[in-house]
């Protein structure tokens, strides 16, 4: 490209230095200069547009809308990648790839599926886990979920974008060129697309920490490839706030074996406490946020997002301005292209990291709008959501993926939240965009409410 434009420069310098000092110079020649001209420029545009045109073919190919919300969103992984990754996180391998990054901060300490502890949170995510089918087809499993009585917990409006396998451009785009090949560009229908729905049962792993008062997400896939990890320190913090009393204090199980020589061995029987409905509903929020996570496969756009998307959109910013820079830069030799590369990697890096920062922030929003959705379907009330993420923002050792309110927001946060026009903090975000699909839910109800009262009157008159 530089050589393109030096060379289109020079030409027209010389026809305008001709026409200047009346140097002689035939119709055709300059005709043939101008075409030649003419000629270059068109290659150059050619070569600035076809990069950019197949990238914007990568995007629209790659786009598609997240289930529930409806929000565009980019998946480049094709889904005979999402199968791959699928079938390495399945069963064993999603506790393998959890052990890693937990070894990360030192050998971690796993609480045996036989503690009581285990059982509560696994009986509470089983709970949650049998309202997924629940979001393919609201309409029909809740009918009435208008009900007229306010004190009644909260149900939400049928999704206008159901949980269903998510069909992309790129399938489209496949079964087209598939056509073309076959000689009839429109011989059949494009099918549904075959990416499956990461449904139950998920991977539950509990972690023995006490400073740690949080829970992450992580997989994608059935089977198991996809999970959740629950540190010690949230369950410790529930559990604090209604302490153990002989009320709610029951006996461990004892197997037939126990039971048969508790006469012999008079030690007394281990106790735990009974969690409360209260503390089950903060344990169930908790739970369902990270479940969101998983049901609306956000691991799956982090990764291509932050790994495929910008690092390659980056890498080609870059070399782009490295091509336009390379008639000065080898003037100085080769470590000076060196230092714009390197440059250009820093650059990218901090790039990256915004990029992050910005899919993290609509994540935790998404997931925030679903989980009560689910907890809503499961028999909680969601209502409850607002008060423990307002609670869970003024405490200092709890983080999921935001930061602390009581900390000033970092150099990227500022400037995420500079590009969104926001002066909250990340936490107070999500807290305002749950009230509002709160009252979002609340406003369609009677909307409802009224259409279905005026529906009854016209047939009593």
């Amino acid at each position: 490209m530089p050589a393109i434009m030096i060379t289109n420069h020079k030409s027209k310098k010389k026809l305008k230095y001709a026409h200047l000092h009346g140097v002689p110079k035939s119709e055709e020649t300059i005709a043939r200069v101008m075409k030649q001209i003419r000629v270059r420029r068109n290659l150059l545009y050619s070569l600035f547009l076809v990069p950019i045109t197949l990238l914007w073919g990568t995007i629209v190919a790659s786009l598609e809308q997240t289930p529930i919300t409806g929000r565009w969103r980019m998946i480049v992984l094709s889904p005979e990648e999402e199968e791959e990754i699928a079938e390495q996180l399945a069963g064993p391998g999603w506790y393998s790839a959890v052990g890693q990054i937990l070894a990360s901060d030192g050998p971690p300490k796993i609480i045996s599926y036989t503690d009581w502890r285990y059982a509560w949170v696994s009986s509470t995510l089983r709970r949650l886990e049998a309202t997924i089918p629940v979001l393919t087809n609201e309409p029909s499993s809740h009918k009435c979920w208008f009900d007229e009585d306010q004190d009644h917990p909260p149900m939400p409006p049928p999704a206008s974008y159901p949980l269903r396998p998510r069909p992309r451009a790129s399938e489209y785009l496949r079964r087209l060129c598939d056509n073309i090949c076959e000689g009839d560009w429109f011989k059949a229908p494009v099918p549904k697309m075959p990416h499956q729905i990461a449904g139950p049962p998920y991977s539950l792993l509990l972690v023995d920490k006490p400073e740690s008062s949080n829970a992450f997400s992580y997989g994608f896939g059935p089977n198991g490839a996809g999970g959740i990890v629950v540190y010690s320190g949230f369950l410790d913090e529930v559990l604090a706030r209604a302490p153990m009393n002989k009320g709610h204090l029951v006996e461990a199980p004892k197997s037939w074996f126990t039971s048969l020589f508790s006469v012999l061995f008079s030690s007394p029987s281990p106790r735990h406490p009974t969690p409360t409905p209260e503390q089950t509903t903060e344990l169930a929020i908790l739970l369902a946020h990270e479940l969101s996570h998983l049901v609306l496969s956000h691991h799956l756009e982090s990764l291509s997002s932050t790994t495929i998307i910008l690092p390659g959109v980056i890498s080609i910013i870059t070399d782009v301005v490295r091509v336009f820079l390379f008639p000065f830069t080898m003037l100085f030799g080769p470590f000076v292209n060196d230092a714009v590369a390197q440059l250009g990697k820093v650059g990218s890096g901090e790039l990256v990291k915004v990029g992050e920062l910005c899919t993290s922030v609509n994540q935790e929003i998404e997931a925030d709008i679903v989980s009560a959705r689910l907890l809503a379907h499961a028999g909680f009330d969601a209502r409850d959501a607002v008060k423990f993420w307002e609670n869970r923002s003024l405490e200092t050792n709890t983080v999921e993926c935001a930061k602390n309110t009581r900390t000033e927001p970092s150099p990227d946060e500022r400037l995420v939240m500079g590009l969104w026009s926001q002066t909250h903090p990340v936490n107070e975000m999500r807290v305002d965009a749950l009230k509002h699909e709160l009252a979002r839910w609340e406003d369609e109800r009677q909307r409802q409410v009224a259409v279905s009262r005026s529906t009854k009157e016209q047939r009593e008159a």
